[in-house]
């Protein structure tokens, strides 16, 4: 089935894209507006885009209101926010964040979650989080009205301590996370225990292997060269 988002509504372009890029990570992210009050809530348009500097992206979405949601406002406005990981067992209190409150409504409070100080940054951290990453505004791009990717650098990093395999090589127990992540529909979510790997091939040894996909892959069918 082939769908034109060119002509669907935003509404239907929403149900496409959220119901096929899954799982996604949610970024759970707390922020502080200019008067100094802490806001709370998850996004699941979200990844990690590079390590040199490490920066996160986040995709911002406009409120019904037809304004920036409190989170982004937040942000383009202190230039500072934390992005928790969430794991099952916060994500009930997560979920809870992401109620349609009237402004105002602290959501941490009404989730009745803990916070603790960051290092670097003004916004406090949601202390049952099992990762948390202290952010800078890097880049915000405009992508419609109201709508707004927010890329952040990454200046201060925490994982839970039971989930460190060595820390001096930077090692971490990832399953030990537990963390979940979005599907589609309303309130769908997966967890991340159902694994299975797969070895990345190199050319030097996968190639000699496989020389009928060499050819139909190299247009002048030249041989694979051992150099």
């Amino acid at each position: 089935m082939e769908f034109d988002m060119r002509r669907m509504a935003a509404p239907d372009r929403y149900k496409i894209l959220g119901s096929t890029i899954t799982p996604r990570p949610i970024a759970w992210i707390t922020s502080l507006s200019t008067e100094g009050r802490v806001n709370a809530a998850p996004y699941s348009f979200f990844n990690c885009m590079g390590h040199e500097p490490p920066i996160l992206a986040i995709g911002m979405l406009r409120h019904p209101e037809d304004r920036f949601k409190d989170t982004p406002a937040n942000i383009l406005a202190t230039g500072e926010f934390v992005v928790h990981l969430v794991s099952e067992a916060v994500a009930p209190q997560m979920n809870v964040t992401c109620i349609d409150a009237p402004p105002g409504v602290d959501e941490l409070a009404l989730a009745g979650l803990d916070t603790l100080p960051s290092t670097a940054v003004r916004p406090p951290r949601i202390a049952t989080a099992p990762v948390a990453f202290e952010c800078r505004l890097h880049t915000a791009v405009t992508t419609g009205p109201r709508q707004a990717i927010i890329l952040g650098e990454v200046l201060v990093a925490h994982v839970r301590d039971d989930a460190i395999l060595d820390a001096a090589r930077h090692h971490v127990d990832t399953p030990a996370l537990g963390l979940i992540g979005r599907m589609h529909g309303g309130g769908w979510y997966a967890r991340t225990t159902d694994l299975f790997s797969i070895d990345r091939p190199q050319w030097s040894s996968w190639a000699p292997e496989h020389p009928e996909a060499v050819a139909r892959a190299t247009p002048d069918g030249a041989a694979v060269r051992d150099d």
